[in-house]
């Protein structure tokens, strides 16, 4: 890279404070924008009253390249899941467990004796995990798409696996209980479950973005806040390469405050704004909403799942609950318990705090019918009307690249990847790459 070629980053979110980390290492002044007053983007959390709230409920995946590759992961102190999920029914008032016995030795017995899932799916679970566990990187995202559901029937697993567990977990994961989305995102998710663990930082997942923006500064980027890129002007400022001893067009970053000259800008906004900076249309913009509501409940008995998620194989309202303090006990004050609900769609969007609580109550009294909840008390909930961009079969190979724009302008957030966080800190790292060639 040429001496210190001057480098704006638009957007705080994980995908800019990635490029913005590794553009500082390779010798370049990085200034990040974020209109927000904090970093993180769709990452963020909030602490009131002492309970710990995450933008919706969110979990990190170690068994994510990325995730391995550029976080400190032992320095979160993450609070982690165990694998698997308690399958609940509100038509049967049970709950029963469904876990991997390779990786929760302890959920053997009550997995193998899980009414819920027959014998023949517990057994093909085994088989698709160990033909994921070859695939190589390359293998994922590549190909045939189809959905989630047709590629787990072309497996032979059963309407009943499929409906009680793949539906309620993966709803989660996609927001779409349909399982109509990309088959890609089903395999890659899947192997990252076995390969690691799944979890929250005790301080929340916010503290994923404080430990990016960290590690961005120490590198020498300074992270200016409360001040979002506005527009650019691929016409407005001229660079020197000192390299080739020419010169060529650079840009004009226009903040809310100021007009900044840099050698090139990496926008790393919300799809929306990205497309509007960008010109790019292939920046996808439909996105898939969800909702969370988060519950406080003053009980000296804690709502004990064994440290794993609550699926509601009946009805997708909620879609999961999970007691967040059973996994992460920092997440309320003493002598308080904190558990969230997850609601999909847009009518869930728009439907009243306590018509939402009204759901959530019943289902727990269902599925533990030895305690009360009245005392169940809503305290947060989140809207969220772009969660995560649309995934349907095909549309990964649809995605636009990070160097699509015209001129030294790059593209950097999980739209160019998959919506995840893999695929958000994935793109940073290559925006980052790009740039870093093409001033050299």
């Amino acid at each position: 890279m040429s001496d210190s070629p001057n480098v704006v980053v638009a957007g705080a979110g994980l995908a800019g404070l990635v490029a913005a980390r590794h553009l500082a290492d390779a010798g370049a002044d990085v200034t990040v924008y974020e209109r927000r007053p904090e970093v993180g983007g769709r990452v963020r959390t909030r602490h009131e009253d002492g309970f710990t709230l995450d933008r919706g409920f969110q979990v990190l995946f170690t068994g994510y390249p990325a995730v391995r590759r550029e976080l400190d992961v032992d320095a979160l102190d993450l609070r982690a899941f165990r694998p698997g999920a308690v399958i609940c029914s509100t038509d049967e008032g049970t709950r029963s467990v469904l876990s991997d016995p390779l990786r929760d030795p302890r959920s053997l017995v009550e997995s193998a004796f899980n009414r819920r899932v027959t014998t023949t799916d517990k057994l093909r679970t085994l088989a698709l995990r160990q033909d994921l566990s070859k695939r190589a990187e390359s293998w994922f995202f590549a190909g045939p798409d189809a959905s989630i559901r047709e590629y787990l029937r072309d497996w032979g697993f059963s309407e009943k696996y499929v409906e009680n567990f793949v539906a309620p977990f993966y709803g989660g994961i996609t927001l779409d209980r349909s399982l109509s989305t990309s088959k890609h995102v089903f395999a890659y998710t899947f192997r990252a479950l076995s390969d690691g663990r799944i979890g929250v930082p005790a301080a929340g997942m916010g503290a994923i973005a404080e430990q990016l923006r960290t590690s961005a500064e120490a590198a020498g980027a300074t992270v200016v806040t409360g001040e979002g890129v506005e527009g650019i002007d691929r016409d407005g400022a001229t660079r020197t390469d000192n390299g080739a001893g020419g010169t060529s067009d650079g840009v004009t970053v226009e903040t809310i405050d100021r007009a900044v000259d840099a050698d090139a800008v990496v926008v790393a906004t919300d799809p929306k704004t990205a497309r509007d900076l960008s010109d790019i249309e292939a920046v996808p913009t439909e996105g898939v909403p969800s909702t969370t509501q988060y519950y406080r409940l003053s009980d000296a008995t804690p709502v004990s799942t064994g440290k794993k998620i609550l699926l509601n194989s009946d009805d997708p309202s909620p879609n999961v609950v999970v007691p967040l303090t059973d996994v992460a006990p920092e997440y309320a004050p003493d002598g308080e318990q904190l558990l969230c609900a997850t609601f999909l769609g847009d009518d869930a969007r728009f439907r009243d705090a306590d018509d939402l609580a009204a759901d959530t109550r019943p289902a727990l009294s269902a599925w533990y019918p030895e305690r009360s909840f009245g005392g169940l008390e809503a305290i947060h909930t989140d809207r969220i009307e772009f969660a995560q961009f649309s995934q349907p079969p095909g549309v990964h190979e649809e995605l636009p690249d990070v160097g699509d724009p015209e001129g030294p302008v790059y593209l950097a957030g999980d739209y160019t990847e998959w919506s995840s966080i893999q695929g958000a800190m994935k793109s940073g790292r290559v925006a980052a790459d790009a740039v870093s060639d093409d001033l050299r």
